[in-house]
């Protein structure tokens, strides 16, 4: 008998423990570890990238774990007014890969001119075209050659967390938005 008792405990605490084990897996098949992310950044970033793992877990401290992230380069330049271009792959898990390019006007005590690679960690995106809309918030920039920073901007409970690593003059503060589209267009509204 106590034979018996002692294998349905173990059976029990073996199913207690599969359980969250179980739980967890769904979650390592949609979202990106903080691990992956860095790996990804550093390859993308390369020399530069000495803060991106600071940056990173700023972010996912914030808002969690992303479940996509883009890659890619953009140009900007403002005169209070100002006009952010850029391309890159939009990277998922479980949807697949998707070519992305943005645009937006800011507006703002903002002057000067940049060009970065730009590492974007997206949040509670539901499927890969969600992404093509616009992405409204606030964005600071100091660059003096050189210069590394984060900003987050959101749409319909959707959060885009722009990475930068760039060159450049540029320094200011500004509010504007960025439009994510499947094709290149000169049109940033």
């Amino acid at each position: 008998m106590r034979t018996i008792l002692r294998a349905m405990a173990l059976a029990v605490l073996l199913v207690g423990a599969a359980g969250p084990l179980a739980a967890q897996e769904p979650d390592r098949e949609r979202y990106y570890s903080n691990n992956e992310l860095i790996n990804a950044g550093h390859e993308f970033f390369g020399t530069v990238s000495r803060g991106l793992a600071s940056v990173i877990e700023k972010a996912v401290s914030q808002w969690g774990q992303p479940n996509g992230y883009v890659l890619g380069q953009e140009a900007g330049g403002a005169i209070v007014a100002g006009l952010r271009y850029g391309e890159g792959t939009l990277y998922t898990k479980n949807a697949g890969d998707l070519r992305v390019f943005w645009q937006g006007p800011s507006v703002g005590f903002d002057w000067g001119g940049d060009g970065a690679r730009t590492m974007m960690l997206v949040y509670n995106l539901p499927r890969t075209n969600a992404v093509y809309q616009r992405f409204g918030g606030i964005d600071g920039s100091a660059y003096f050659i050189g210069g590394f920073g984060m900003t987050a901007l959101t749409a319909d409970n959707i959060v885009v967390v722009p990475i930068r690593a760039g060159v450049g003059l540029r320094l200011g503060a500004n509010i504007g938005y960025l439009k994510f589209t499947p094709t290149a267009t000169w049109n940033p509204f």
